[in-house]
């Protein structure tokens, strides 16, 4: 485990994740939920300062949406920062974000087994698998080829699910927080105002 200086506040980050505009039209197919802003930050600053693995890094963030995840790696000091997502509306909006911050984030359009190329870091929040089976195993299954690292963001009733499949595929794995995230009312189906989901953040590396 590595360790680094301190260079950016928590609260700080968080305070400028909190800046970055949610999806104006979010599809519920796509299980568009955005990463909030205390989950992000928590997760990132972990990442970077426990476990050096964002700052002087190449990183690359799977389903980006709106770019929480890829625009706090930037802050963080990533060498390079790549964010992609399916939906065109979310990418333009995460590019409208950074240059908004001054940030440098190379923005795709696309699948994400269009990426080619290594990383050091995969950070993600893949769909949570409620409106399709298991999805988040596609973005776990397309993760592992690409990085050293990965960092991934699963409800927590689907840990006994997550864990086995890791283990058939080789890979090492941590729970390093579990936390409640914060789902706002979005779609018609969601008859509260909002609720919370627990949520496991994984630390991974591949086999």
């Amino acid at each position: 485990m590595n360790s680094l200086k301190i260079s950016v506040r928590k609260r700080d980050l968080e305070i400028a994740l909190q800046a970055i505009a949610p999806h104006s039209k979010p599809k519920v197919n796509l299980e568009q939920y955005t990463t909030p802003a205390d989950v992000a930050a928590d997760l990132l600053f972990r990442a970077c300062y426990t476990y050096g693995d964002i700052r002087g890094k190449t990183v690359v963030d799977l389903g980006t949406g709106t770019g929480r995840l890829a625009i706090g790696a930037a802050v963080l000091g990533a060498d390079q920062v790549v964010g992609i997502d399916l939906d065109a509306e979310s990418v333009h909006a995460a590019r409208y974000n950074s240059k908004r911050m001054r940030l440098k984030v190379d923005w795709v359009v696309g699948d994400i087994e269009v990426v080619r190329g290594l990383f050091n870091t995969v950070i993600m929040n893949p769909p949570f698998g409620t409106k399709r089976e298991h999805a988040d195993v596609k973005f776990l299954s397309v993760a592992l080829k690409m990085c050293k690292v990965m960092y991934s963001i699963h409800k927590s009733t689907t840990r006994s699910f997550i864990s086995r499949w890791l283990k058939d595929a080789d890979a090492e794995f941590e729970v390093i927080m579990t936390i409640k995230m914060l789902i706002p009312h979005q779609f018609d189906f969601h008859y509260k105002r909002s609720h919370l989901v627990l949520v496991d953040a994984l630390r991974i590396i591949p086999s």
